[in-house]
């Protein structure tokens, strides 16, 4: 089973995808819903502890905003742990929130320097490029091993 960093994170629909295929997902989605039911968390609503602010930090300078940084106390973690990846991107809202614009640069590459199987598409607009969409996403996690079979 391979661990697979989805992005946008929070697509039900990726990981909805790698898990049919024998794979785990790795996304924010994931790790926000850890935090909210750990118990004993000190900090809610924000569901932080003061360790995260430190684990943004060794993947974006103090000097980029504090978004940027408290995603990657999520994000980076998960992207060191990951076997292979997938990003969609250009996605609608509602296939899934991608933060913001420098988040997302910093995402893909921090993926590409792992040098791990990474499949990036653009999101679909019609039926027939959905079903492109689905089958590649399909054929990359057929390939990775310890998957399901196609």
């Amino acid at each position: 089973m391979a661990r697979v960093f989805i992005y946008p994170g929070t697509s039900l629909i990726l990981s909805d995808l790698v898990s049919r295929f024998g794979h785990r997902p790795l996304g924010s989605a994931l790790a926000v819903r850890e935090r909210v039911q750990t118990p004993g968390l000190d900090s809610p609503p924000l569901q932080i502890t003061p360790e995260d602010p430190k684990k943004g930090l060794r993947y974006a300078a103090v000097e980029v905003p504090s978004g940027v940084r408290g995603r990657m106390s999520l994000y980076g973690p998960q992207i060191e742990e990951a076997d292979a990846g997938i990003i969609v991107r250009d996605a609608d809202l509602a296939f899934g929130c991608m933060g913001c614009a420098r988040t997302n640069e910093l995402v893909r590459f921090l993926l590409r320097r792992r040098e791990i199987p990474l499949l990036e598409l653009d999101y679909p607009h019609s039926d027939e490029e959905g079903i492109r969409f689905v089958a590649a996403i399909k054929e990359f996690l057929s390939g990775l091993p310890g998957g399901a079979p196609a």
